[in-house]
């Protein structure tokens, strides 16, 4: 009988072990998004939208967090070991950056490969894009119709800093591309040179035109000092009241435009940039921390038409057709390019424009030696 009772209580006591063991620690999972200045908003509501969905799709409660800053700073800091399961840039550059930094999963960091990062998701792994317009005062005192205003010496430039900032990367090409788009008219604009069809000697005056154009933009904005990041730079006209035109990523000039106490004005140029702003898994960190899954799902869900929606809330370019259609007179129709049509890509773009030695750095140079 003893024997039994032993027997009996061996079982219970395994038992019980094997149902502990089994129990959730009953620590709440976490997902962490490294992001860059504007979104602070969306995905302040994105996350709270993602949490409510993860919840429904898994049972699962999960605390979603989030980081905003200028791009290119935040793609060095992850790369330097700041966690992120996530990373929503700027720009493919800085997500390029992340990558470098060993990452990724094995080919995700190989443009060539066939699981380069970009690939993983549609539209580029960009869930949504956007474009760069210009921010006036009210009643537009300086009359500022198209980025050639931007040029004239009574007009005082707000802009990030390309060398920390992924939108005042955006806001520099849409400045050049917008240039060598009038240099190179009589032959056909953008449009010739996007086909080939637009003789070498041409091509390269009407850079340097743009490379002049542009410098004459920046040299205007250095004067007011520019910021690490978007929203410093935002901060800057809006409450500060510096300069006359601020350069911006559109959702960034809507949100400003709806929340200043000063009236603001848009103005759409007749030809600006289309800019695309990447999203990623970081593979390394999430396999770490037990969170691909919800990393995955985190993106994955910002293409379905009820995060579309959202995002079209904040003011950024839903990529769903139907969803864009309803938002129409939010975001006006505007001839656009391309970074891969006209700057062969980000990776060229950012080792021709923005690495050091590159064209900004010789910018700055003139202007310090001007001064």
């Amino acid at each position: 009988m003893k024997k039994q009772i032993v027997a009996l209580l061996l079982v219970l006591m395994i038992g019980g072990a094997i149902v502990i063991g089994c129990r959730p620690s009953g620590k709440t999972r976490e997902l962490f998004n490294v992001s860059y200045d504007p979104t602070r908003e969306l995905y302040a509501d994105y996350n709270k939208l993602f949490a409510r969905h993860w919840l429904e799709l898994t049972g699962e409660t999960i605390e979603v967090d989030k980081s905003n800053g200028g791009s290119g700073a935040q793609a060095r800091a992850v790369k330097s070991g700041q966690p992120a399961d996530v990373v929503t840039l700027a720009l493919a550059s800085d997500v390029d950056v992340v990558a470098s930094g060993g990452l990724f999963a094995e080919g995700a960091d190989d443009p060539e490969s066939d699981s380069y990062w970009q690939k993983r998701l549609p539209n580029n792994s960009c869930p949504y894009v956007s474009t760069i317009v210009i921010l006036v005062r009210e009643g537009n005192p300086k009359n500022i119709k198209d980025w050639d205003d931007l040029a004239r010496e009574d007009v005082k430039v707000v802009t990030p800093n390309p060398k920390t900032s992924g939108g005042a990367r955006w806001n520099y090409l849409a400045l050049w591309g917008y240039a060598l788009d009038k240099a190179l008219a009589e032959d056909g604009g953008l449009d010739a040179f996007k086909a080939g069809t637009i003789d070498p000697a041409k091509v390269e005056a009407g850079q340097k035109e743009a490379c002049e154009f542009t410098k004459k933009v920046f040299a205007n904005a250095v004067e007011q000092g520019m910021q690490s990041g978007a929203r410093g730079a935002t901060d800057d006209f809006v409450k500060n009241g510096v300069g006359d035109a601020f350069i911006a990523w559109e959702n960034e000039a809507i949100l400003a435009k709806e929340y200043s106490k000063e009236a603001l004005e848009i103005v759409t140029p007749s030809l600006t940039v289309k800019a695309e702003p990447p999203v990623a898994v970081v593979d390394k960190m999430v396999d770490k921390r037990g969170t691909r899954d919800i990393a995955e799902e985190y993106l994955k869900f910002m293409y379905e038409p009820e995060a579309q929606e959202l995002i079209a809330k904040n003011h950024y370019r839903p990529t769903d057709e139907n969803v864009l259609a309803k938002y129409r007179d939010v975001f006006p129709e505007t001839a656009l390019f391309t970074v891969d049509e006209i700057f062969g890509g980000w990776k060229k773009a950012q080792k021709e424009h923005f690495e050091e030695g590159g064209f900004f750095d010789k910018m700055l140079l003139e202007f310090a030696k001007k001064q």
